[in-house]
């Protein structure tokens, strides 16, 4: 797999047009969830989005080998998630959306209970500082291991556990 994946940076930083037609292939979906998590609408998450792989491929040069291509395109969309909200600030209606309810089998009561439930969740994420939301929505929305979400936030593995102890009980006096 590690193999696979430098294979595809060095294409990527040869400018083949196929291995970007792949990493967007293969990281659109996530890095869009990633940045209505955060917050924004649809239309400036897609607008986040596109502007997060034109930096990737502006500045595919930067990738150190060795280092994860996941994580480094998750550093780059968070990066234009805080240029933009330093930007817009208190411009753009936030949003989190996209925490899919269980399956139809449910009955109709848990459905609602659970939907309620999700949506308290939902606006308590929403009010946490973003350092706690975006560590967060890293590990617990995008499924990104303690080093991987560490690389992203660009801090030290005890610096993201801390976050993310730090968030879990704000969202449990939130929650509660």
């Amino acid at each position: 797999m590690e193999e696979k994946q430098d294979l595809l940076v060095a294409r990527l930083k040869a400018g083949n047009r196929s291995a970007a037609a792949e990493v967007v292939d293969m990281y659109y979906k996530q890095i869009y969830l990633f940045m209505r998590r955060l917050g924004h609408s649809h239309q400036v998450s897609e607008d986040l989005t596109q502007e997060s792989f034109l930096r990737i491929w502006k500045h595919v040069g930067q990738l150190r080998s060795g280092k994860s291509l996941k994580c480094w395109l998750y550093r780059i969309a968070s990066n234009v998630s805080k240029l933009y909200l330093r930007q817009h600030r208190g411009k753009d209606a936030t949003s989190i959306e996209g925490l899919e309810l269980a399956g139809s089998n449910e009955p109709e009561y848990d459905k609602i209970r659970r939907a309620e439930e999700l949506e308290q969740l939902q606006e308590a994420i929403a009010r946490l500082p973003l350092k706690l939301k975006q560590t967060i929505i890293l590990h617990y929305m995008q499924h990104l291991t303690i080093s991987e979400g560490a690389e992203v936030a660009g801090v030290a593995e005890g610096t993201f556990k801390s976050r993310l102890n730090r968030g879990l009980k704000a969202l449990r006096k939130q929650v509660a």
